[in-house]
């Protein structure tokens, strides 16, 4: 199930809660980090095993992730980014991804599927343009993706379901122009910066198209491209959380508030927070594990995931995104006035999984597409 992936994660832990600081103050992931992660695997956990990847169940990839994000949240984010883009390996000609992935294992690939670029149709591929917010991981990337529409004698292609025909064209890293856009209270240092090309040329199948089957035909990527993102997104929330409650827990045994004769542990109020901070985790895991199988047996079986599961993987995510955030909120405010110190670490998972909840994969308005599922309603959204 990829248990592999889940202990090379853990083994890096120490290490990157070490650099935490140094990668928040840097606003980036480190390139020497990012680099012994990618030889180690964990950014091709996704990518499919005739490319060298893991093509790891999605249990593992979610685990993989959580426990990165509990030694540090941004680095969390960093990888969730790269192992999520990875999937693209599974919809690429398979002489395109033969040359991307196999030939470099080390490779990592990130992205914004946004459509907000313009891609022209020209003899030999595309000619494409644009600038995406939210670039993480792009310092540390090989190949960098951004959505565009295509567009054909100046107009959009329409796409053969309907709607606007959107691809992720893939730039070489040397062909996107990072700006140093990422100044924000939380997750500081997955360097999420606006990415910009200008007028880049894209040869004919180094794209993927928004919507398309996978060429590579296996139960993981019968899994909908968002519905693992959006799992990803969680999962970094969970990891945030579980530090949270690590870091809550060593100090609850120490700290006296002034004029108290206990400590925080010994605080029945103080208890019952860190219950519900852990019941709030586990909890979601469990949904998150349920919501998983039932879609992986569906996805051996049928071959595809139906509506219903589609809905139950989304809410498994967003609930996990807002849980967490509850249980941290919960255990910075049962700690005292020792949380508002930068040197505290319930701070920075307070600023953290705040800046995760505002994900459009795991924002509030996803719980109203749930909503309309369970309802027996077109949840009128391609997400």
């Amino acid at each position: 199930m990829g248990t592999d992936t889940v202990a090379q994660a853990a083994a890096f832990g120490k290490e990157i809660r070490e650099r935490a600081a140094d990668i928040e103050a840097a606003r980036r992931m480190p390139q020497d980090l990012a680099a012994r992660m990618a030889g180690a695997g964990l950014f091709r956990t996704l990518v499919p095993a005739c490319y060298g990847g893991g093509q790891v169940h999605p249990r593992a990839f979610f685990d993989t992730v959580m426990t990165t994000a509990e030694a540090d949240g941004s680095v969390g984010w960093c990888l969730m980014i790269g192992a999520s883009t990875g999937l693209l390996a599974a919809s690429l000609p398979d002489d395109v991804a033969r040359a991307m992935f196999a030939a470099n294992p080390d490779t990592i690939v990130s992205g914004v599927t946004a459509p907000i670029g313009r891609a022209e149709v020209v003899p030999g591929g595309m000619r494409v343009s644009g600038r995406w917010p939210f670039g993480s991981a792009s310092q540390v990337s090989q190949w960098i993706c951004g959505g565009s529409v295509v567009l054909e004698n100046g107009e959009p292609r329409q796409a053969a379901e309907g709607g606007q025909e959107v691809i992720l064209p893939l730039f070489e890293a040397s062909e996107v122009r990072i700006h140093d856009s990422w100044h924000t209270s939380g997750l500081c240092g997955t360097g999420s910066n606006d990415i910009e090309v200008r007028d880049a040329f894209v040869p004919q199948g180094r794209w993927v198209t928004l919507g398309a089957r996978p060429r590579v035909d296996a139960p993981l990527y019968r899994f909908p491209f968002f519905g693992l993102l959006a799992l990803g997104v969680s999962a970094v929330s969970l990891g945030i959380a579980r530090r949270a409650i690590g870091a809550f827990v060593e100090l609850a045994g120490g700290k006296r508030p002034s004029g108290s004769q206990r400590t925080l542990a010994q605080r029945g109020s103080v208890q019952q927070d860190l219950a519900r901070a852990e019941a709030l985790v586990a909890s979601g895991q469990a949904l998150t594990y349920q919501a998983i199988d039932r879609a992986w047996q569906q996805a051996e079986r049928v071959g595809r995931l139906d509506r219903e599961l589609k809905g139950q993987l989304r809410l498994a995510a967003t609930n996990n995104a807002w849980s967490a955030a509850e249980a941290v909120d919960r255990l910075y405010h049962a700690a005292g006035g020792t949380s508002i110190y930068r040197s505290s670490v319930l701070q920075r998972c307070f600023r953290d999984v705040h800046v995760a909840t505002q994900h459009l994969m795991v924002a509030q308005p996803t719980y109203e597409v749930v909503g309309r599922v369970l309802l027996g309603m077109d949840p009128k959204t391609p997400l």
